[in-house]
């Protein structure tokens, strides 16, 4: 194991706004990611709300290019944006279903709070979100969670098999208005007549999904009432759900009204756009028939193999939770244990990536952090300082001597971080 120790500066820049992040990682990790940040100049300050969740204070540089952020270590999410996942309180190791998933920011927190053993089933019917979506949940390394392409009202799940539904449909977005000044012009009068008929599909489907007693999240990032109050109004007459309350979440104040039992966050107030969350509680007394919609499901047929081909001085398979890794089309995906028990194998999803194959071996991918081994077990660079890891980022080498070795583990402070090539007896960083 070699150590290294470097500096480097930033030039130091107000912050554009106050804004919120979560930290991935937990215990000892979370702390160190914390020390990473603070030693790229961010002061930050816990949120009330959750251990995860973090507003920043100064911000010497976007964060969005920190160190942190670029090995998914953290995730700019708005504070309003956090608390459907927050309101739907999903156990360690449940299962739960995110019917409109992309960017991901709602999936990536759900994923987080549910944990290695648990199951995020996102769904976007939306080609180029969906790329968008696998792309944050890879780089945050979330396993855990598995990937559809459907159109929400026509995903050919089973009725009542899931316990723990999230349902953020598209709406008209009145509540970004600090950031988008134009959306209420955009989405006005009978404009948000295509969005509410939708919404409203959505939750039909979202409660034949939901098993008895189960529970489902509905939020909007609008402050239409059309939207917000009123469909819960519709749901409550047309569907078997019944309405739990909600309490304030610490942190937001004024900037929060509790109306028919809803959160209703007003915009800026409480430094976070404006948001909508209601709970339901399904009935379990009553049953939902719906008429069937013919919903095309593509050839599907991932040949499972040996998670031990993913085994090296720097990889164990063991770090993974249970479940089965599966190639299709060349690249190695895994399949949670709890997707496999509860949904047949032909259901077209996507695991989490976790490297291809190549001429019979595995390429892994570099930013894989969940595999790589302790500091110290295989050839490594564990760092105390950032300089030299912004010096491989910017295409720069660094001598190294592990004869006969083509890749190394690079840690910071016995961080886990990524995987680096090694060329000619100098460590290089790739995509690839």
């Amino acid at each position: 194991m070699q150590r290294m120790s470097r500096s480097g500066n930033h030039e130091q820049q107000k912050p554009t706004s106050l804004r919120s992040f979560r930290i991935n990682p937990e215990g000892t990790e979370r702390e160190l990611v914390q020390d990473m940040l603070r030693a790229e100049g961010f002061e930050f300050e816990p949120e009330p709300f959750s251990p995860s969740a973090f507003r920043l204070l100064k911000e010497p540089f976007p964060l969005g290019r920190s160190l942190a952020a670029f090995f998914g270590l953290i995730y700019i999410q708005d504070r309003s944006s956090m608390l459907p996942a927050l309101m739907l309180q999903p156990e360690p190791n449940e299962a739960v279903l995110d019917m409109c998933a992309s960017p991901g920011s709602k999936t990536g927190f759900l994923s987080h709070l549910v944990g290695t053993g648990g199951l995020v089933l996102a769904n976007e019917p939306n080609p180029t979100r969906l790329g968008t979506l696998r792309a944050n949940l890879s780089q945050q390394n979330f396993i855990q969670t598995v990937t559809c392409k459907f159109q929400g009202q026509e995903i050919p799940l089973a009725p009542e098999s899931f316990g723990k539904i999230l349902l953020d449909p598209p709406c008209s977005g009145w509540g970004t208005v600090d950031k988008n000044p134009h959306v209420t012009t955009l989405w006005s009068g009978n404009k948000t007549k295509t969005l509410i008929a939708l919404q409203r599909m959505l939750l039909t489907k979202a409660a034949q999904i939901l098993i008895s007693g189960g529970e489902l999240v509905y939020s909007t990032c609008t402050t239409n009432p059309a939207e917000n109050e009123e469909q819960v109004a519709w749901a409550l007459e047309n569907l078997p759900l019944e309405q739990l309350e909600l309490c304030t979440p610490p942190g937001f104040g004024e900037a929060v009204s509790l109306r028919e039992n809803s959160l209703n966050i007003t915009p800026g107030m409480g430094e976070g756009q404006g948001f909508f969350v209601a709970k339901f509680l399904r009935k379990s007394s009553s049953l939902l028939e719906l008429p069937e919609t013919e919903s095309k499901r593509p050839a599907y047929n991932p040949e499972l193999i040996s998670r031990t081909v993913l085994d090296t001085d720097l990889l164990n398979s063991s770090l993974l939770p249970p479940g089965e890794l599966a190639e299709h089309r060349g690249n190695l995906m895994f399949l949670p244990e709890r997707l496999i028990r509860s949904i047949p194998l032909d259901f077209p999803v996507q695991g989490a990536f976790v490297g291809k194959m190549a001429r019979g071996s595995v390429l892994p991918l570099p930013r894989m952090r969940t595999l790589i081994v302790p500091s110290g077990t295989g050839p490594s660079l564990d760092l105390e300082e950032l300089a030299p890891i912004r010096q491989l980022l910017s295409g720069q080498s660094l001598a190294v001597n592990f004869p006969g070795k083509n890749w190394l583990a690079l840690y910071y402070k016995s961080l886990p971080l990524a995987l680096l090539r090694i060329k000619n007896g100098r460590a290089i960083w790739t995509e690839h």
